[in-house]
C-alpha cells in the first residue's frame, strides 16, 4: 500500500468529504449531508480528519466531536465518533486505525477521558471494526415511532 497520511480537513475539502459522507450514509438526501458542514469545520468542539493517499487524494475520514453523554460512559463530556469511513481500496490496511487514534488524541487534548460511538444494529462491519479498535459494546436499542 502506498503511504497514507492523516491531516485535519479544511473548507477546501468539502467536496471530497461530501463524497465520502454520501458513501457512508447513502440513504440520506445530499442536502441533509451537506447541511452544517461549514459550521462543523469552524467549531472547536468538533474536528474532521482525513486519511490521504500519497498523491494527495483523500481516502477516508473521521468526524469527531464532544457530547454531554455517551451510553455506558462514566464521565461527561465525552469524545464521540460521529462518522468513520474508508474507501474500499484502503480498508483493512491500518489507515482507519490511524484515523481513530488521531480522533482519540484530539479528544484527549480537550481533556476527555472517554470516547463513545454508535452504529446501526445490523452494521456488522462497523461493529467488528469498533471492537477491533478496543471499543466495547454497551447496549442495543430499538427506537419506535407512531404517527398520530
Amino acid at each position: 500500500m502506498s503511504e497514507i497520511s492523516i491531516r485535519r480537513a479544511t473548507h477546501d475539502d468539502i467536496p471530497e468529504w461530501l463524497r465520502m459522507r454520501q458513501a457512508l450514509w447513502g440513504t440520506s438526501p445530499v442536502e441533509d449531508l451537506r447541511w452544517g458542514m461549514d459550521e462543523v469545520l469552524s467549531d472547536p468542539r468538533q474536528a474532521i480528519f482525513f486519511a490521504v493517499r500519497e498523491d494527495g487524494s483523500p481516502c477516508g475520514f473521521v468526524e469527531v466531536g464532544t457530547r454531554d453523554y455517551g451510553e455506558g460512559c462514566e464521565t461527561s463530556p465525552v469524545g464521540y465518533l460521529e462518522g468513520w469511513y474508508m474507501d474500499e481500496d484502503v480498508r483493512r490496511r491500518g489507515a482507519g486505525k490511524w484515523l481513530i487514534q488521531t480522533a482519540e488524541d484530539w479528544a484527549r487534548s480537550l481533556g476527555m477521558t472517554e470516547m463513545a460511538s454508535d452504529t446501526w444494529f445490523e452494521n456488522e462491519t462497523s461493529i467488528a471494526a469498533h471492537l477491533k479498535m478496543g471499543y466495547q459494546e454497551m447496549e442495543r436499542l430499538v427506537h419506535f415511532v407512531k404517527k398520530l
